[in-house]
Protein backbone atom coordinates (compact mmCIF):
# COMPACT_ATOMS: atom_id res chain seq x y z
CA UNK A 1 0.00 0.00 0.00
CA UNK A 2 1.51 3.73 -1.08
CA UNK A 3 2.07 5.59 1.83
CA UNK A 4 -0.81 8.29 2.04
CA UNK A 5 0.09 11.89 0.61
CA UNK A 6 0.82 14.99 2.27
CA UNK A 7 -2.76 17.07 2.99
CA UNK A 8 -3.65 20.40 1.77
CA UNK A 9 -1.42 19.84 -1.16
CA UNK A 10 -2.55 21.01 -4.82
CA UNK A 11 -0.76 20.08 -7.44
CA UNK A 12 0.68 23.08 -9.37
CA UNK A 13 1.03 23.39 -12.68
CA UNK A 14 4.52 22.81 -13.43
CA UNK A 15 6.68 24.48 -16.16
CA UNK A 16 8.96 24.06 -19.03
CA UNK A 17 12.60 24.79 -17.88
CA UNK A 18 14.54 26.87 -20.44
CA UNK A 19 18.08 27.13 -19.25
CA UNK A 20 20.99 29.47 -21.57
CA UNK A 21 24.22 29.78 -20.98
CA UNK A 22 25.60 33.13 -21.23
CA UNK A 23 28.38 35.90 -20.61
CA UNK A 24 28.68 39.73 -20.25
CA UNK A 25 31.62 38.80 -22.52
CA UNK A 26 30.09 37.16 -24.93
CA UNK A 27 28.95 39.47 -28.35
CA UNK A 28 26.58 36.72 -29.83
CA UNK A 29 24.93 36.10 -26.64
CA UNK A 30 22.45 39.31 -26.12
CA UNK A 31 19.91 38.50 -29.16
CA UNK A 32 19.69 35.17 -26.83
CA UNK A 33 19.50 37.12 -23.21
CA UNK A 34 16.53 39.75 -25.14
CA UNK A 35 14.69 36.48 -26.14
CA UNK A 36 14.99 34.75 -22.60
CA UNK A 37 13.50 37.99 -21.16
CA UNK A 38 10.39 37.49 -23.17
CA UNK A 39 9.65 34.01 -21.79
CA UNK A 40 9.90 35.67 -18.19
CA UNK A 41 6.22 36.44 -17.89
CA UNK A 42 4.83 33.37 -19.27
CA UNK A 43 3.56 31.24 -15.83
CA UNK A 44 4.32 28.35 -18.19
CA UNK A 45 7.93 28.39 -18.75
CA UNK A 46 10.51 28.76 -16.43
CA UNK A 47 13.77 30.68 -17.87
CA UNK A 48 17.17 30.22 -16.26
CA UNK A 49 20.04 32.42 -16.93
CA UNK A 50 23.02 30.50 -16.23
CA UNK A 51 26.29 32.89 -16.96
CA UNK A 52 29.59 30.78 -17.29
CA UNK A 53 33.03 31.92 -17.13
CA UNK A 54 35.33 30.78 -20.16
CA UNK A 55 34.85 34.08 -21.82
CA UNK A 56 36.11 36.03 -18.88
CA UNK A 57 39.47 36.34 -20.18
CA UNK A 58 38.61 38.34 -23.16
CA UNK A 59 38.70 41.57 -21.23
CA UNK A 60 35.32 41.48 -18.81
CA UNK A 61 34.47 39.23 -15.98
CA UNK A 62 31.52 38.54 -16.10
CA UNK A 63 29.40 39.64 -12.97
CA UNK A 64 27.35 36.17 -12.54
CA UNK A 65 29.96 33.88 -13.54
CA UNK A 66 30.12 30.98 -11.39
CA UNK A 67 32.74 28.09 -12.19
CA UNK A 68 29.49 25.91 -11.01
CA UNK A 69 27.57 26.72 -13.96
CA UNK A 70 30.26 26.28 -16.40
CA UNK A 71 30.59 22.54 -14.65
CA UNK A 72 26.98 22.21 -15.36
CA UNK A 73 27.26 23.06 -19.18
CA UNK A 74 30.02 20.72 -19.30
CA UNK A 75 27.89 18.00 -18.16
CA UNK A 76 25.02 18.61 -20.06
CA UNK A 77 27.63 18.57 -22.96
CA UNK A 78 29.85 15.08 -22.06
CA UNK A 79 25.93 13.50 -21.71
CA UNK A 80 25.21 14.83 -25.69
CA UNK A 81 28.49 13.28 -26.79
CA UNK A 82 29.69 16.99 -27.60
CA UNK A 83 33.39 17.66 -27.13
CA UNK A 84 33.23 21.73 -25.97
CA UNK A 85 30.67 23.95 -24.98
CA UNK A 86 29.45 27.37 -26.82
CA UNK A 87 27.58 30.41 -25.46
CA UNK A 88 25.00 31.19 -26.25
CA UNK A 89 22.92 27.74 -25.84
CA UNK A 90 19.67 27.13 -24.65
CA UNK A 91 18.78 24.01 -23.16
CA UNK A 92 15.44 22.85 -22.61
CA UNK A 93 13.94 20.49 -19.74
CA UNK A 94 17.60 19.60 -19.79
CA UNK A 95 17.13 17.67 -23.04
CA UNK A 96 16.91 19.81 -26.43
CA UNK A 97 19.28 21.98 -27.26
CA UNK A 98 19.86 24.90 -29.86
CA UNK A 99 22.05 26.60 -30.99
CA UNK A 100 20.53 30.78 -30.57
CA UNK A 101 17.08 29.48 -32.13
CA UNK A 102 14.23 31.83 -33.41
CA UNK A 103 11.42 32.67 -31.29
CA UNK A 104 9.30 30.03 -33.07
CA UNK A 105 11.72 27.35 -33.05
CA UNK A 106 12.22 28.06 -29.46
CA UNK A 107 8.16 27.86 -28.90
CA UNK A 108 8.23 24.35 -30.98
CA UNK A 109 10.67 22.81 -28.65
CA UNK A 110 8.81 24.38 -25.65
CA UNK A 111 5.53 23.58 -26.71
CA UNK A 112 6.41 19.75 -27.33
CA UNK A 113 7.53 19.76 -23.83
CA UNK A 114 4.44 21.56 -22.71
CA UNK A 115 2.53 18.32 -24.17
CA UNK A 116 4.62 15.48 -22.59
CA UNK A 117 3.02 13.31 -19.94
CA UNK A 118 3.76 13.77 -16.36
CA UNK A 119 6.05 11.05 -15.00
CA UNK A 120 6.34 12.66 -11.29
CA UNK A 121 4.08 14.85 -9.43
CA UNK A 122 5.47 17.22 -7.55
CA UNK A 123 3.49 18.90 -4.42
CA UNK A 124 4.17 21.72 -2.32
CA UNK A 125 2.70 22.72 1.40
CA UNK A 126 3.90 26.07 3.32
CA UNK A 127 4.33 25.20 6.65
CA UNK A 128 5.78 27.03 9.84
CA UNK A 129 8.75 24.91 9.53
CA UNK A 130 9.31 25.79 5.69
CA UNK A 131 8.00 24.53 2.59
CA UNK A 132 7.54 20.57 2.54
CA UNK A 133 8.15 18.71 -0.84
CA UNK A 134 6.54 15.54 -1.77
CA UNK A 135 7.89 14.00 -5.12
CA UNK A 136 5.86 11.15 -6.52
CA UNK A 137 6.87 8.82 -9.24
CA UNK A 138 4.02 8.36 -11.59
CA UNK A 139 5.22 5.67 -13.75
CA UNK A 140 8.62 3.67 -13.35
CA UNK A 141 11.91 5.80 -13.24
CA UNK A 142 15.12 4.00 -14.32
CA UNK A 143 17.90 6.81 -13.53
CA UNK A 144 18.81 8.20 -10.19
CA UNK A 145 17.42 11.21 -9.66
CA UNK A 146 18.56 14.83 -8.01
CA UNK A 147 16.70 17.45 -6.34
CA UNK A 148 18.19 20.56 -7.04
CA UNK A 149 17.80 23.96 -5.00
CA UNK A 150 18.44 27.10 -7.57
CA UNK A 151 18.65 30.20 -6.17
CA UNK A 152 18.32 33.35 -8.71
CA UNK A 153 17.59 36.95 -8.78
CA UNK A 154 14.63 38.05 -10.97
CA UNK A 155 15.93 40.90 -12.99
CA UNK A 156 19.85 42.51 -13.19
CA UNK A 157 21.27 45.16 -15.22
CA UNK A 158 24.86 45.73 -15.99
CA UNK A 159 26.93 48.15 -17.56
CA UNK A 160 29.54 46.58 -19.58
CA UNK A 161 32.88 48.62 -19.67
CA UNK A 162 34.84 46.45 -22.19
CA UNK A 163 35.22 43.50 -23.60
CA UNK A 164 33.52 42.36 -26.80
CA UNK A 165 30.33 44.00 -25.35
CA UNK A 166 31.72 47.36 -24.15
CA UNK A 167 29.31 50.08 -24.21
CA UNK A 168 26.16 48.36 -23.25
CA UNK A 169 23.75 48.13 -21.09
CA UNK A 170 22.35 44.46 -20.65
CA UNK A 171 19.28 43.18 -18.66
CA UNK A 172 19.53 39.70 -17.75
CA UNK A 173 16.09 38.09 -15.71
CA UNK A 174 16.46 34.73 -13.87
CA UNK A 175 19.91 34.94 -12.93
CA UNK A 176 21.11 31.81 -11.39
CA UNK A 177 22.66 32.81 -8.11
CA UNK A 178 23.59 29.20 -6.78
CA UNK A 179 22.67 25.42 -7.98
CA UNK A 180 22.22 23.18 -4.57
CA UNK A 181 21.86 19.47 -4.88
CA UNK A 182 19.24 18.50 -1.87
CA UNK A 183 19.15 14.85 -2.10
CA UNK A 184 19.50 12.01 -4.27
CA UNK A 185 16.38 9.86 -5.23
CA UNK A 186 16.10 6.49 -6.40
CA UNK A 187 12.41 7.43 -7.85
CA UNK A 188 11.14 4.10 -6.48
CA UNK A 189 8.80 5.66 -3.16
CA UNK A 190 7.51 8.94 -2.70
CA UNK A 191 10.49 11.48 -1.39
CA UNK A 192 8.97 14.04 1.08
CA UNK A 193 11.80 17.05 2.01
CA UNK A 194 11.14 20.26 3.90
CA UNK A 195 13.22 23.34 2.44
CA UNK A 196 13.88 26.10 4.54
CA UNK A 197 14.44 29.52 2.97
CA UNK A 198 15.93 31.37 6.15
CA UNK A 199 19.68 31.35 6.95
CA UNK A 200 20.60 32.26 3.44
CA UNK A 201 24.87 32.54 4.02
CA UNK A 202 25.97 35.86 3.28
CA UNK A 203 25.29 39.09 0.81
CA UNK A 204 25.40 36.77 -2.65
CA UNK A 205 21.54 36.00 -1.97
CA UNK A 206 20.05 39.30 -1.78
CA UNK A 207 16.44 40.56 -0.34
CA UNK A 208 14.63 39.58 -3.90
CA UNK A 209 16.40 36.22 -4.07
CA UNK A 210 13.72 33.52 -5.16
CA UNK A 211 14.13 30.05 -5.09
CA UNK A 212 12.89 26.81 -6.99
CA UNK A 213 13.47 23.04 -6.86
CA UNK A 214 14.38 20.99 -10.05
CA UNK A 215 13.72 17.12 -10.12
CA UNK A 216 16.35 16.15 -12.83
CA UNK A 217 17.39 12.72 -13.98
CA UNK A 218 21.15 11.97 -13.09
CA UNK A 219 22.47 9.84 -16.56
CA UNK A 220 25.58 8.32 -15.11
CA UNK A 221 24.91 8.64 -11.01
CA UNK A 222 27.59 10.66 -11.50
CA UNK A 223 25.88 14.20 -11.92
CA UNK A 224 25.48 14.45 -15.94
CA UNK A 225 22.38 16.20 -16.03
CA UNK A 226 19.49 14.50 -17.89
CA UNK A 227 15.66 15.33 -18.46
CA UNK A 228 14.07 17.81 -16.00
CA UNK A 229 11.04 15.94 -14.49
CA UNK A 230 9.41 18.63 -12.73
CA UNK A 231 10.16 22.07 -11.32
CA UNK A 232 8.32 24.07 -8.66
CA UNK A 233 8.53 27.71 -7.43
CA UNK A 234 8.91 28.71 -3.51
CA UNK A 235 8.21 32.37 -3.66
Amino acid sequence: MAPPSLDNFTPPTLPVVVELFTSQGCSSCPPADAMLETLADDPGILPLSLHVDYWDYLGWADSFANPQFTARQEAYARAAGERSVYTPQLIIDGQDTAVAPGPVQLMGLIDAHRASPAVVSLNREQTAEGDRIEIVPLSELAMPIDVILVRYAPQRTVEIKAGENRGREMTYVNVVLSLEKLADWDGQAPLRLTVRQEGLPDDSFPADTRHVILVQEDLSGKEMPGPILAAIGLD
